[in-house]
C-alpha cells in the first residue's frame, strides 16, 4: 500500500511539472500601457523595465511599451482590460485603481504625505506591501509602487495661492472619490475626464484647469495652453505597475520572480528620475512663459480640504491613517 501511495505521489508530481512549462522553455511578449508619453518617467521606466527583462530572460520574454493611451483611452479602460486579460501590464496612477481595490484610495487622501522621504517609508514598508496584496482581489498582480508625484493646481484665470482665490474654477480631476471630494470641499468644481481629453478640453475652455504632478504637465506640454502653475502639493499621487492576473498565473514561478524583482528595481529608478527632474522642468516651463506660483498658502489649502481628509479618515479608520502619519 505504501509503495502504491509513493507511486501516486511521484506521478502527481510529474504531472504538475509537465503542466507548468520550465522557465527555460517559456516565451512571451507582453504589452505595457499608459496614458503618458515616452518622455515621461513612466515611459522611460517602462522602457528600462523591458530592456532588463529581455536581458535577464535571454530574450525569452519581450516587453513592448505603448504610450499615449494607444491601447485604451483612459486609465479606467486600461484597468478593465487588465481584468479581462486583453491588456498585460499597466503603469499609471493609483487614483482610478481605488475604484477596483477600495483600500488603495487611502493614499489619495489630501495632505496625507509630508515629503518624498515619508512616501518611501510608507510605500516600501508593511503598509505599501499590504496595499499591493489587496489589488490581487481585483484581478491585478501588484508588482511595485512607481511614482506620479505631488499634484499641483494649474489654470488660466488666477494664480491660485489660496482656495478662496481659486473658488469656482472648473478643474479636471481623475475619476477618484478622494480627489473629487477634496476639491469640492475647497469650493472648486471637480470635473472627471479621461486624461487623453484634457488638452483639447483646456483649449476650448470646457475646463479652466487641471491638477497633476510636474512631470505629467511637462510631458503633455500643457504649459502651451495654461498660464498658472500653483505648487499646492495637495495630494501625493503614487503610481503602480500592475500585471493582469489572468496572464500572471500562466508565467513560470522563476520568471515571475524575475519580473517582480525587476519591477521593484525599476520603481526606485523611476522615482529618482521623477524627483531629480522636477525643478529643471519648472524652470524650463517658466522660460516658456508659464507662471510658476511658489508662494502658495499651503495651510489655507490644507484647511479647506480638511473635511475631505476627515471623511476618508472615518472610512478607513483612524488607526490606518495614524499608521501612515506616524511613519518615520
Amino acid at each position: 500500500m505504501k509503495k502504491f501511495s509513493a507511486l501516486v505521489l511521484i506521478l502527481m508530481s510529474a504531472f504538475v511539472q509537465a503542466a507548468e512549462p520550465a522557465a527555460s522553455d517559456y516565451k512571451a511578449t507582453f504589452k505595457v500601457t499608459m496614458t503618458q508619453t515616452s518622455a515621461h518617467p513612466y515611459g522611460v521606466g517602462a522602457t528600462k523595465f523591458g530592456e532588463l527583462i529581455k536581458e535577464r530572460t535571454n530574450g525569452r520574454i519581450q516587453v513592448k511599451v505603448f504610450n499615449d493611451s494607444q491601447l485604451a483611452k483612459g486609465e479606467r479602460e486600461m484597468l478593465e482590460g487588465l481584468q479581462q486579460g486583453t491588456i498585460d501590464i499597466y503603469v499609471g496612477s493609483t487614483g482610478p485603481v481605488g475604484n477596483f481595490s477600495p483600500s488603495m484610495l487611502i493614499v489619495d487622501i489630501p495632505f496625507l504625505f509630508r515629503d518624498y522621504n515619508h512616501v518611501d517609508k510608507v510605500l516600501d514598508g508593511p503598509i505599501g506591501k499590504q496595499l499591493l496584496a489587496d489589488v490581487d482581489k481585483a484581478g491585478f498582480k501588484g508588482l511595485a509602487f512607481w511614482e506620479n508625484g505631488f499634484r499641483h493646481l494649474t489654470n488660466n484665470k488666477v494664480p491660485g495661492k489660496t482656495p478662496e482665490e481659486a473658488k469656482g474654477l472648473k478643474i479636471r480631476t481623475m475619476e477618484n472619490k478622494a480627489h473629487m471630494l477634496a476639491f469640492k470641499t475647497a469650493g472648486i468644481n471637480p470635473t472627471p475626464m479621461a486624461y487623453s481629453e484634457v488638452y483639447s478640453a483646456l483649449q476650448v475652455g470646457v475646463i479652466d484647469g487641471q491638477e497633476n504632478p510636474v512631470a505629467v504637465f511637462y510631458a503633455s506640454k500643457l504649459y502651451e495652453i495654461q498660464k498658472y502653475f500653483a505648487l499646492t502639493g495637495h495630494v501625493y499621487s503614487p503610481a503602480l505597475m500592475l500585471f493582469s492576473m489572468k496572464k500572471w498565473d500562466k508565467i513560470p514561478k522563476a520568471d515571475q520572480e524575475i519580473i517582480a524583482k525587476t519591477a521593484q528595481e525599476v520603481a526606485i529608478f523611476e522615482r529618482k528620475l521623477n524627483r531629480d527632474d522636477e525643478e529643471k522642468k519648472l524652470k524650463e516651463m517658466e522660460a516658456k512663459g508659464l507662471v510658476v506660483v511658489r508662494d502658495v498658502n499651503k495651510d489655507a489649502w490644507q484647511k479647506s480640504m480638511q473635511p475631505a481628509f476627515d471623511e476618508f479618515a472615518k472610512q478607513f479608520g483612524k488607526d490606518k491613517i495614524d499608521a501612515i502619519l506616524q511613519t518615520k
